[in-house]
């Protein structure tokens, strides 16, 4: 059974993360993903290490663990287009395009020929994807944008840690990219919009993804509190949700545990499971609103209880009278964890130089044209002379081409 996007084929001039992000998507989804690298050394993220792949036969080292995150089921072409004959490759590789994906500075590919408005004269159709740290206009539209940079001026570190006055206080970034990984999903999404658009007979057009656009515009409620009240909102760490109460962490006595309680009638039965029936009667704690506004004495009685049992215990308590609750876990107890184990979310895939490697999953799921992950992240230059015959090279060409380290 083919793939939702089996009869598309990406032009994948992007590195390091966010682009990267876009085609393994697309990728995931069945599309023909050419990732067009720098002959020797490739993409960025494959030195981005440690750890590294080994050989499990020499034990060599190889690619960061890095690159493999976010290059499953790709093709690796390995062509110069700096020199004048690898930009002919890439506008080869063009015409046939459906997509074609890129991060580079603004204008950046303009001088190779490599820009939207060239392709687009030799192909209409293709929906040209360009993303940058802050946009292709604006007054930093030729600042290069990084994820933490983009956590900091997006406001998103502004939320992000312990209250100042307290030990450890302080603005704190996210533990993955995730400015880079929004990105690349609001990349994807306006890809298939375009393509819908495109097959519609609109033909194609470019696409501008700004990190700082996509950290800005995902402020969500944090965004919107802002703007109704004109209260910037502040870091608040552990002590949880502006809007919501009792809705953070709390101490257990193995570990901590999450509580989410996102309204009324979820606080009764956790003031029953708790044996303290009493705090939903009190007026202090009756109502959202109440609880929030008086969340210290709220956290300090809690605090206390939570202090006396086990993250397990208390899970399974809150759970069964479906109040929501889940431990902190250690990145290596979310893989052991039962349901993300039956999900099937961590996969093993064989690759040429590495034997089985682990790759996580696409949490997409259909139930018409199911996913599958066989193919692994691509040796550099793998594919470049299969890719390169399908332009209808010769061997011969392709020999003069590998001997000019054009590829």
């Amino acid at each position: 059974m083919s793939k939702p996007l089996s009869n598309v084929r990406v032009l994948d001039l992007s590195r390091i993360l966010a682009g990267p992000w876009a085609t393994q998507n697309l990728a995931d989804l069945g599309a023909e993903v050419i990732k067009v690298e720098k002959p020797d050394c490739g993409d960025d993220t494959r030195q981005m290490g440690p750890p590294f792949m080994r050989n499990p036969e020499t034990d060599e080292s190889g690619d960061a663990a890095y690159f493999m995150c976010c290059n499953r089921g790709k093709h690796s072409v390995t062509i110069d287009f700096t020199q004048p004959r690898g930009q002919a490759l890439i506008r080869d590789l063009a015409k046939t395009a459906d997509v074609l994906v890129e991060n580079y500075k603004v204008g950046g590919l303009k001088k190779y020929g490599l820009d939207y408005e060239s392709l687009r004269e030799i192909n209409p159709g293709l929906v040209y994807c360009s993303i940058t740290g802050f946009g292709q206009t604006g007054p930093y539209k030729d600042r290069a944008g990084y994820d933490y940079l983009i956590q900091g001026m997006g406001g998103l570190m502004s939320v992000t840690g312990e209250r100042d006055e307290l030990p450890g206080g302080g603005p704190q970034r996210v533990g993955v990219a995730v400015s880079d990984l929004l990105s690349g999903m609001y990349a994807t999404v306006a890809i298939l919009a375009a393509l819908r658009h495109r097959d519609q007979g609109g033909g194609g057009q470019h696409i501008d993804i700004s990190l700082l656009d996509c950290q800005v515009g995902t402020l969500a409620n944090q965004g919107i509190n802002y703007l109704t009240t004109g209260a910037v909102p502040q870091r608040m760490g552990t002590s949880g949700h502006p809007n919501i109460a009792p809705y953070q962490v709390y101490p257990a006595q193995d570990g901590h545990i999450i509580l989410a309680v996102g309204n009324d009638a979820q606080f009764v039965r956790f003031c029953a499971a708790v044996g303290q029936p009493e705090f939903a009667a009190d007026p202090a704690f009756s109502t959202i609103r109440a609880r929030v506004g008086n969340r210290i004495e709220l956290n300090r009685r809690i605090e206390a209880i939570t202090r006396t049992r086990s993250m397990a215990d208390w899970v399974a308590a809150l759970e069964a009278v479906q109040v929501p609750c889940g431990e902190i876990n250690t990145i290596d107890r979310v893989f052991s964890d039962p349901h993300v184990v039956a999900r099937g979310m961590r996969v093993d895939i064989e690759h040429p130089q590495y034997g089985s490697v682990p790759s996580i999953r696409n949490p997409i799921r259909f139930s018409e044209t199911p996913l599958d992950f066989t193919v692994a992240p691509p040796v550099l230059g793998q594919h470049t002379n299969q890719v390169l015959r399908g332009l209808g090279l010769s061997d011969e060409a392709i020999a003069s081409l590998h001997q000019e380290k054009i590829v």
